[in-house]
């Protein structure tokens, strides 16, 4: 069996080059929608997404007759203070400087550690055991959930970094940690 771990289609913030994490609840912007509906996937009879509005969105263009199963654990880190800013807005702020230094290890000011973010993820990946349930699905979700996922089951290893997927993109993830880009 198999999982799709896709990322949500694009957003007016993903344009802008936003941190849109958790507390803002985008929809997909029309050529965001747009891709996605040109997207063919293999179909699934099971759908797991996050439910901020843009993998919701998402994973009803690319799954139309599956009705996705929320998951909360898959929402995107808390940016925090960074939330809904871009470079051009933080660049020169001490605060986002010494994030940037750390290689996005220190935990976001007023939000969630990259640690504890890719615990949660990781933890409600676990939870579904989609690996024991004998089909094939897909998760539908931020670009940080399918890197947490791909870091702590890829094979080889790499870093939560190696993993970033693009809008409308993501992974085949197979129960040996094989894997492949999504076409």
């Amino acid at each position: 069996m198999k999982v799709y771990l896709v990322r949500h289609g694009l957003t007016q913030g993903n344009l802008e080059g936003r941190y849109i994490g958790c507390r803002t609840d985008e929809k997909l912007c029309e050529q965001g929608a747009e891709k996605l509906r040109l997207l063919r996937l293999p179909q699934v009879r099971r759908v797991y997404a996050s439910p901020m509005a843009r993998c919701v969105q998402s994973a009803e263009l690319l799954y139309p007759s599956v009705k996705p199963e929320l998951v909360p654990d898959f929402c995107e880190c808390d940016f925090g203070d960074f939330e809904g800013k871009n470079y051009a807005e933080l660049n020169g702020n001490t605060a986002y400087q010494a994030w940037i230094d750390s290689g996005g290890e220190l935990p976001f000011p007023n939000g969630e550690s990259r640690e504890k973010f890719a615990e949660r993820c990781v933890h409600a990946f676990r939870a579904l055991c989609l690996f024991d349930a004998g089909e094939d699905c897909a998760v539908v979700a931020h670009g940080g959930t399918v890197m947490a996922i791909m870091a702590a089951f890829a094979k080889p290893e790499r870093s939560y970094f190696d993993y970033q997927p693009k809008c409308g993109e993501g992974y085949v993830l197979h129960p040996d940690g094989s894997w492949q880009h999504l076409e």
